[in-house]
């Protein structure tokens, strides 16, 4: 059986309404398989927080929650991806 090909992304997010943080970790914790790492930076002088999320998963997934945080009211999110795939390495 033929596994779905997987991608490298890094998820950068700006949260800057703490309303949602309840939401994004839950959305966080979904997602919790495809997650390689996180790191988060208190930005206290601004009132926002700076979170990157490295993934490895198929690009649906990636989309997937890369959409539902976007959708978050206060939080920006912008995703990027390495330039191969997991079935070329």
């Amino acid at each position: 059986m033929e596994q779905t090909p997987t991608r490298i992304a890094l998820i950068g997010i700006v949260v800057e309404n703490s309303n949602s943080v309840e939401q994004l970790n839950s959305l966080l914790s979904q997602y919790g398989n495809y997650i390689i790492g996180r790191m988060g930076i208190p930005y206290r002088e601004k009132s926002l927080s700076i979170i990157s999320i490295a993934m490895d998963a198929p690009n649906n997934v990636i989309s997937a929650l890369s959409g539902k945080i976007g959708m978050l009211p206060g939080i920006s999110s912008k995703t990027i991806y390495a330039k191969t795939t997991s079935a070329e390495l």
